[in-house]
């Protein structure tokens, strides 16, 4: 009976996040190309995706430690997607490229608010599940939306001759379902923290050095990792394809994530840190598939690069709760996701100027970032392993 209830609240949760990521995942799928309209240049564009990274995962420090000082989840979760969302189709009304940057930026906070709360109540959920099925599961609903989303806004752009003003507009829609499905959710779940099963926790005080090395690891895959507005811009700077077909490769990588995400979380709950190193070796030649390819290549790269961020977005997460008991899981996802931020912002700023100076450096640089979290994860994936045992047991 308590796994059926936690299936129901991870689902529910998925839904809430199936349309909010239908919201702010079409919007990212047009935000660079939209800046180039606005005549911005590819350093502003990387910078700006690169800030809005760091805020939106720098801040998640402060607000993790909130939840769980507070344990008010469900408050925190509410204010942060109120803020994420509907700072998304106020871009419509954005004439100029410092409005529409504080305007991508703010998302982005309203994202770092609500993330840690929202995590932490998906893994009290998901520890019945298997946390790696449990955060598949709800990736996998995610990138749902994630797909339909820029779908919608490449429909909006082809048949509104290219109006980005009408394609952010619509977005309002799913973002006022995503809120009213979470407001819902709090009716019927007001606890979620008692939906966990109560086991022993592996640390009583501070968090495990492993903790800190894995978090290591992952944060030179978060260097190397091109965000896609970046991609999109070179997409449309180069005339590699029309302004309404670069959303629809966005919505391909989205669901490539939502299907790698169910698929590694599942192996994630049988053969542990294995499949992530996996992911990450596959994810790590996206950079010259996108950036030095024709367009077959490029569509090659996007699903290639799909299969990264639902590695990130489900058994990258998964991970961490295994690592920290309930009490302090909002406080570790939120010292996850900004070390995670600072390390995005960096190789984004630094890819955004490598490819106004010289693309062939900027995937040499994605590459190699991205090897050495492989060969740093790689190090520490027996002592990975043998906490699964132990706390499995």
């Amino acid at each position: 009976m308590k796994l059926k209830k936690a299936t129901i609240f991870v689902v529910l949760l998925g839904c809430t996040s199936l349309f909010s990521d239908m919201t702010y995942e079409a919007a990212r799928s047009i935000n660079g190309p939209f800046l180039e309209t606005l005549g911005t240049s590819a350093t502003t564009v990387g910078w700006v995706a690169g800030l809005g990274e760091l805020l939106g995962y720098g801040l998640r420090i402060i607000s993790g430690y909130w939840s769980d000082k507070t344990k008010n989840y469900w408050f925190i979760t509410i204010v942060g997607y109120i803020i994420n969302l509907i700072s998304v189709p106020l871009l419509a009304l954005a004439g100029f490229w410092q409005l529409a940057i504080a305007l991508m930026i703010l998302e982005r906070i309203g994202k770092a608010i609500r993330t840690p709360a929202r995590d932490a109540m998906l893994s009290f959920g998901a520890n019945q599940m298997g946390q790696g099925w449990g955060f598949g599961l709800h990736e996998a609903l995610d990138q749902t939306g994630a797909t339909i989303g820029p779908l919608l806004v490449s429909a909006a752009l082809l048949l509104r001759n290219n109006s980005y003003h009408t394609a952010y507009l619509i977005l309002f829609l799913p973002a006022i379902i995503a809120l009213s499905l979470l407001i819902f959710a709090k009716s019927i779940y007001p606890h979620p923290e008692n939906l966990e099963i109560k086991t022993k926790a592996l640390v009583t005080k501070g968090y495990p050095q492993l903790f800190w090395l894995y978090i290591i690891a992952i944060a030179f895959m978060a260097m190397g990792y091109a965000d896609f507005p970046l991609i999109a811009y070179h997409f449309k700077s180069t005339h590699l394809m029309q302004d309404d077909v670069i959303p629809l490769l966005y919505s391909l990588a989205m669901a490539c994530d939502g299907i790698a995400a169910l698929l590694l979380g599942k192996f994630f709950d049988k053969i542990g840190i294995k499949i992530l190193i996996i992911a990450l070796i596959i994810a790590l030649c996206f950079a010259p598939m996108v950036f030095l390819g024709n367009i077959q290549w490029a569509i090659a790269g996007m699903v290639v690069w799909g299969i990264g961020m639902g590695a990130q977005e489900s058994i990258v997460k998964a991970t961490v709760a295994h690592f920290i008991n309930p009490e302090k899981r909002g406080t570790a996802f939120g010292l996850f996701n900004a070390v995670f931020g600072l390390f995005w912002f960096v190789g984004s700023a630094i890819m955004g100027y490598l490819y106004d100076v010289n693309i062939t450096a900027l995937v040499i640089f994605s590459v190699a970032a991205q090897i050495i979290s492989v060969i740093g994860l790689s190090g520490i994936a027996g002592k990975i392993q043998k906490q699964f045992l132990n706390i499995n047991k």
